[in-house]
């Protein structure tokens, strides 16, 4: 019996030191096992990612090359035409008739309005006969001079008589000059009844009809010569002393397809009250007449340019503590590369900035900025037709997550 009652107390003993080491084991598993929510939790619960990368569209890259960059000066205004003419009328009187209308083109001396010319012919018919009798009067006051000279040097009249001859002759003679002057007059008077184009052109405005009655100086025609435009610009005060006349311009006009080459023809010497800008005058060539008065143009000016020069699109440059950088891509990985910059300006695609140093020609570059991104990011070109999921948006996606990553 008491071998029985050892062997069930063996038993017990063995029982109570398994069930102790298994308590301290499950402890010590709670004590290792971090807490749920924690950072250590979520790392051990969550599998590890491989870093995101970035996706670029063809659109997104650009190679460095060597080319020209031009610093140039934006203007714009209105096309107007550089010989161009108001036609006014230059007697009172009706309109008889109007021979052209919008559109039609003249040339110099073409007949355009025809006045009623009446009462001018007979003003001109009334001179006429004035002139006439003012020749009789002074050819009756000649006659009368040359006797009495032959009198007075025989002594038959006395000096005084002479003297009143040859006042009444001198009198004849202006009176004949003066009316040859009103008849000038009322010649020119008649002839400004026709009016005349003053120059070659089209007409641009026709403001009178037949029948019309208009005073001297009243608007009836403008006329406009389309073979030279100019584009008419306000310039800033802290922009005009870059410019000079003979400036070569690139000129590009709403509606037209490829731009024209122009120069600054003349430059105001006084500023626009209110704005306080200059007028400056770009002379484009029109000899096909596609450019019409009125036309909206902006102009490049260039005001310094360098040849085969590396440049980069200005949004590809981002600030690195206080240092210019660009990201470049090396053997499929985003790199941070630090450069020199040199002369702003365009280099026929847009603003671009010259490179200095840390660049090589063929170095492909990001064009977009896409905030700080950490170097070695892989990179993935796709092609213009891929999934929605390589949208223009997606390339800005994959660097935010590719920058929390690195966080």
């Amino acid at each position: 019996m008491n071998t029985m009652l050892k062997r069930r107390t063996v038993w017990i003993v063995l029982l109570v030191v398994l069930l102790g080491a298994g308590f301290g084991i499950t402890a010590m598993k709670k004590r290792q096992t971090p807490a749920p929510g924690t950072a250590a939790h979520a790392a051990q619960s969550t599998p590890a990612k491989a870093p995101p990368s970035l996706e670029f569209l063809p659109s997104d890259v650009t190679r460095v090359q060597a080319g020209e960059l031009r610093q140039i000066l934006q203007l714009s205004g209105a096309l107007r035409a550089v010989n161009q003419a108001q036609v006014k009328a230059k007697v009172a009187g009706e309109v008889r008739e109007v021979m052209v209308r919008e559109g039609e083109t003249v040339k110099a001396g073409q007949i355009l309005v025809k006045m009623d010319a009446s009462e001018y012919q007979a003003r001109l018919e009334q001179a006429r006969g004035s002139l006439a009798a003012a020749r009789g009067q002074l050819a009756i006051a000649t006659k009368a001079r040359d006797n009495n000279r032959v009198l007075v040097a025989k002594g038959f009249i006395s000096q005084n008589a002479f003297d009143n001859a040859a006042s009444q002759y001198d009198i004849a003679r202006a009176n004949v000059e003066s009316a040859q002057g009103a008849l000038d007059v009322a010649q020119k008077a008649l002839n400004d009844t026709v009016i005349r184009a003053p120059i070659d052109g089209l007409v641009a405005s026709r403001s009178v009809q037949p029948g019309e009655k208009v005073s001297t100086d009243n608007r009836l025609l403008d006329l406009v010569d389309l073979r030279q435009m100019e584009l008419e610009a306000a310039v800033p005060t802290a922009d005009i002393l870059q410019l000079r006349p003979g400036q070569p311009a690139q000129v590009t006009i709403e509606g037209l397809p490829a731009p024209l080459t122009g120069k600054i023809a003349r430059i105001n010497p006084a500023t626009q009250s209110g704005s306080r800008s200059v007028l400056t005058y770009i002379q484009v060539e029109n000899p096909e007449g596609f450019l019409k008065v009125g036309m909206f143009g902006q102009a490049q000016v260039t005001l310094a340019s360098k040849s085969d020069v590396l440049s980069v699109p200005g949004t590809a440059i981002q600030d690195q503590g206080g240092s210019p950088i660009v990201y470049a891509i090396d053997n499929g990985t985003l790199k941070q590369q630090a450069v020199k910059l040199g002369m702003r300006g365009h280099d026929g695609k847009g603003e671009a900035v010259e490179i200095i140093d840390g660049l090589a020609s063929g170095t492909v570059i990001v064009k977009s900025n896409l905030g700080k991104l950490p170097a070695g990011t892989r990179v993935r070109m796709i092609q213009a037709d891929a999934s929605a999921a390589s949208s223009p948006a997606s390339s800005t996606a994959a660097a935010e997550n590719a920058a929390q990553a690195a966080r």
